[in-house]
């Protein structure tokens, strides 16, 4: 199960419907989860901040958010979410995918201004905080589809999209800039490569030579790229990953320390318990009775 899935299956409201992919939820870190890892999709995310504070970090630049914060992911970009020192922090994910707004004929909404944005084209602030140009007209957009959602009457889907092509409508001309592009876009399309492996294969046996493979890469040549891209080693970061995982699963299910060790990658039960107390500060069965 990939980072999207499992946030979708937390999802609190479950109005889910496959023709028309909006889908909102609520969490909490710590309490939900530690953290969620650096992550991609082709999916539009919108991170609400509810209460408290933590850290979230979009394209390698990390931003301290607050309660009233909302954070804008594009399409494609690396993000991640965690807990700032002691901090708790309560947030709404709306996630949604582009072609709930897109036409499937050629016209100026796609071609001008939808299309640029979503493929980086067109910057937009990621961040946009109480207070600051535009973020009352922002949130306004956000709250109204979040009420809606409360009854979901006959027709909503139209009404949800009236409020995204307006919060769009306010970024572009209010808030955009044309960008040039990027000089390192190869090697961030390596790493989102790789970061997509990770997140797809975890659960299973997987090597260096398997992730230097998926990216053309020689052994030698990606362990180096990794560790100065990420500032950790592959081996590092991918028993990271699967210690995340295995966290969150602990709290969602109710399987055994063992079945969930065997889901993150882990065929040792006793290096997997070693693994997590050293990353946890706690042992698993410790870990999940806490919120029990």
């Amino acid at each position: 199960m990939n980072i999207l899935e499992y946030e979708n299956y937390q999802e609190k409201i479950s109005h889910g419907d496959p023709t028309f992919p909006y889908i909102t939820y609520l969490c909490s870190i710590p309490l939900d989860f530690p953290m969620v890892p650096l992550h991609w999709h082709d999916e539009l995310e919108f991170i609400y901040i509810k209460k408290g504070s933590g850290i979230v970090t979009v394209d390698f630049t990390q931003y301290i958010v607050d309660a009233g914060t909302i954070v804008l992911i594009i399409p494609g970009q690396l993000h991640s979410i965690e807990q700032l020192a002691d901090s708790s922090m309560e947030y709404e994910n709306i996630i949604f995918h582009p072609n709930i707004l897109i036409s499937k004929t050629v016209d100026a909404c796609n071609a001008d201004f939808l299309l640029p944005l979503f493929n980086g084209k067109i910057a937009v602030p990621t961040v946009y905080k109480k207070g600051t140009s535009f973020y009352d007209e922002i949130a306004s957009c956000i709250d109204a589809n979040d009420e809606i959602r409360k009854t979901f009457p006959k027709g909503y889907q139209l009404f949800l999209k009236s409020q995204l092509f307006m919060l769009f409508y306010i970024l572009i001309e209010k808030c955009s800039i044309t960008v040039a592009e990027q000089k390192d876009g190869k090697s961030l399309e390596k790493l989102k490569l790789i970061l997509k492996y990770i997140e797809n294969h975890y659960m299973n046996k997987i090597t260096v030579a398997d992730a230097a493979a998926e990216v053309q890469l020689s052994q030698s040549h990606f362990m180096k790229y990794f560790k100065n891209t990420m500032g950790t080693s592959f081996i590092d970061y991918l028993n990271d990953y699967r210690l995340t995982m295995a966290s969150r699963l602990l709290l969602s299910s109710d399987s055994s320390i063992l079945v969930i060790s065997e889901e993150v990658g882990y065929d040792n039960l006793s290096y997997f318990n070693r693994a997590f107390k050293k990353r946890y500060g706690m042992t698993p069965s410790a870990y999940r009775k806490r919120t029990h």
